[in-house]
């Protein structure tokens, strides 16, 4: 019988289970992951070591003049990495570093030679022989680049003349030099037409640039053809997005006609690309054969619009804003009548080449074969507070699509924010209908004032007394206009801006006080021009373009407006019944022909449409 303590003893070693294999196993590759993880430290750790102690031995055996030595050491890590199937980090750091070194000795070499005439020392030539093919390799580049830099008219043929001859003197690089230094004179002859393409190209005219590449490639060899040859790739690299994008942009802003012409550059460029070329077909299907026209140029004005007739002749009736608004109704139908009749909108600065400050240049105007030119002014949209509940607009504003809409509030007191609002979402709206009645995308001239607002909003702190002022004559409370209120003012205004300019409206001056021009003084003019060019030509961008409000107009030779041409105005508009243009000194002169309730009333203006199939029939003041 067994006693206790043995029956234990033997039950648990009867109930041990056997030690798995699959345990041991694990265990031994612990061990080994262990093991290798040590070796890569100390494999990584001696690496770094071995990288620490190379290179200030590389560099002392630089400073020593061990130039075999040196070299010797950059062989050995350079054929170790060679024969290995991958370079390490390591190594190429390593052959960097060292590559680096030479290279800092011998552009300073280089640069003594070119800008000092240095003529080479023994020492040199030791050390730019003796460091083989890491000199060799940096001299031939920098050989190919001054030979670059020549036909660029970076540096003169003495000059590189001087340094070729010099360099020669270095083992094994006339293989390199000798070549090039024979097609100097072939690169001489290039410069001029290299550097004019390069000019084009450094103005952004990269389809002129390519031309005159492509033009050099056919007439040259050798030098100037590779760097031509590699100009031209790098280029068409460059140009093709953003310029294919731009045409595009173009397209959707109804700009066929400059959209075609740089799409087909592209096309002969880019000649199997599919995207240009289906681009192409888009514009040439919007397109008609283009004329030059020696006519008369109509030009028309209109201001803020009546959007709400009931306000305007029932509920808040004043005759001199019937006089001198269109309703939307009436400018709705006269753009559908000035279409029937033939009429295109062209840009009013397509008369003239403003380029020059010094002088202007007259242009030729052309239009689609078959159309009749008109400009479409709409004057001071400033949105004076004193209209406010008489129908008209009180201010733009930005949609949620990113349109521009007039804000109004409505006979029944409602907030109405529509397109259809105000003349220029109406005529925006009017070409997606009607894409041929623009030109070219062109929409029209809007004109600002500023003494109380920008398209309804406050934007300088000097505008918030006239601001208040209105509102006092309208019976409202005056309102504390914060600098917080001012700036985010601007900010929306500019957008605004950015948008009109984009969908092609462009920008004009009617003065900042919306003066009397002519019976102004020297000192008044120059007043208001600085207000006005601090406060609105500041959000506007460049303007070249004066609306004389009510026609009060500077003759071109008198002093203020010698004062004004000076300040970059070019193109003034005046009033008359007729259309006129004239050139002066330096400037374009257009008369505007007044389109409002009491011109349609009282003036004839069947040249342009028939007033009775425009003219509003909510209108206080009928038709006789």
């Amino acid at each position: 019988m067994r006693n206790s303590i043995t029956d234990s003893i033997f039950e648990t070693e009867t109930n041990r289970k056997p030690v798995s294999f699959l345990y041991w196993l694990s265990i031994g590759l612990c061990l080994l992951s262990l093991l290798f993880s040590i070796f890569v430290f100390f494999y990584i750790d001696k690496s770094k070591e071995s990288e620490a102690s190379i290179i200030p031995a590389f560099e002392d055996a630089l400073n020593e003049g061990r130039y075999a030595d040196a070299l010797d050491m950059y062989r050995s890590i350079h054929d170790s990495s060679v024969s290995s199937d991958k370079t390490s980090d390591s190594d190429a750091e390593v052959l960097s570093q060292m590559e680096n070194l030479v290279y800092e000795k011998t552009v300073t070499i280089e640069n003594k030679i070119r800008f000092e005439r240095y003529n080479l020392k023994n020492d040199d030539l030791k050390f730019l022989n003796g460091m083989g093919e890491i000199t060799y390799s940096h001299l031939s580049n920098w050989l190919n680049l001054l030979c670059e830099d020549f036909l660029l008219g970076n540096i003169e043929k003495p000059d590189i003349t001087f340094i070729f001859n010099e360099i020669m003197n270095v083992d094994n690089i006339s293989a390199v030099a000798s070549p090039l230094l024979r097609e100097v004179d072939s690169i001489e002859r290039a410069r001029g037409v290299v550097q004019a393409a390069e000019l084009e190209y450094t103005k952004g005219d990269y389809i002129s640039a390519v031309q005159q590449y492509n033009t050099i490639l056919e007439d040259s060899e050798g030098f100037v053809y590779n760097f031509a040859d590699r100009r031209v790739d790098e280029i068409k690299e460059i140009m093709y997005q953003p310029m294919l994008e731009k045409c595009e942009h173009m397209l959707a802003r109804y700009q066929y006609y400059s959209a075609e012409e740089i799409l087909s550059s592209l096309a002969v460029i880019f000649p199997e690309d599919t995207r240009i070329g289906n681009d192409l077909i888009i514009a040439t299907e919007k397109t008609s054969p283009v004329v030059d026209y020696y006519g008369s140029v109509e030009v028309i004005c209109v201001r803020s619009l009546i959007a709400d007739s009931t306000l305007a002749f029932e509920v808040n009736y004043n005759s001199g804003n019937e006089d001198i608004y269109m309703t939307t109704v009436e400018f709705s139908r006269m753009l559908e009548e000035l279409y029937a009749q033939n009429y295109v909108l062209v840009d009013a600065e397509a008369l003239v080449d403003i380029s020059n400050e010094e002088y202007l240049v007259e242009q030729t105007l052309r239009v689609p074969e078959g159309k009749k030119p008109l400009i479409l002014v709409i004057e001071n949209l400033d949105y004076s507070l004193r209209n406010y509940g008489t129908g008209t607009c009180e201010k733009l504003v930005i949609n949620d699509q990113g349109e521009i809409c007039g804000q109004y509030v409505n006979s029944e007191g409602q907030e109405i924010v529509q397109r259809s609002a105000e003349a220029i979402g109406i005529l925006d709206m009017f070409i997606e209908d009607h894409q041929d009645f623009s030109f070219n995308g062109v929409k029209g001239v809007i004109s600002i004032c500023g003494y109380e607002s920008c398209f309804g909003y406050v934007v300088s702190e000097d505008e918030i007394d006239d601001h208040n002022f209105a509102l006092n004559a309208i019976g409202r409370p005056s309102e504390d206009v914060t600098t917080q209120e001012i700036e985010a003012n601007r900010n929306t205004v500019a957008q605004i801006v950015e948008i009109l300019k984009d969908t092609g409206w462009k920008f004009a001056s009617s003065t900042y006080g919306n003066i009397n021009a002519e019976a102004s003084t020297m000192d008044e003019i120059v007043s208001d021009f600085e207000k006005w060019e601090d406060q609105i030509g500041s959000l506007l961008g460049p303007t070249h373009m004066i609306v004389y409000p009510n026609g009060n107009f500077i003759n071109g030779t008198d002093p203020r407006a010698e004062y004004l041409k000076d300040k970059g105005f070019r193109i003034f508009f005046g009033i008359g019944p007729n259309p006129y243009y004239t050139y002066g000194i330096n400037y374009l002169y257009y008369d505007r022909t007044l389109i409002n309730g009491s011109t349609m009333r009282n003036a004839d203006l069947s040249r342009l449409f028939d007033v009775t199939k425009v003219y509003d029939d909510a209108r206080v003041k009928k038709m006789e």
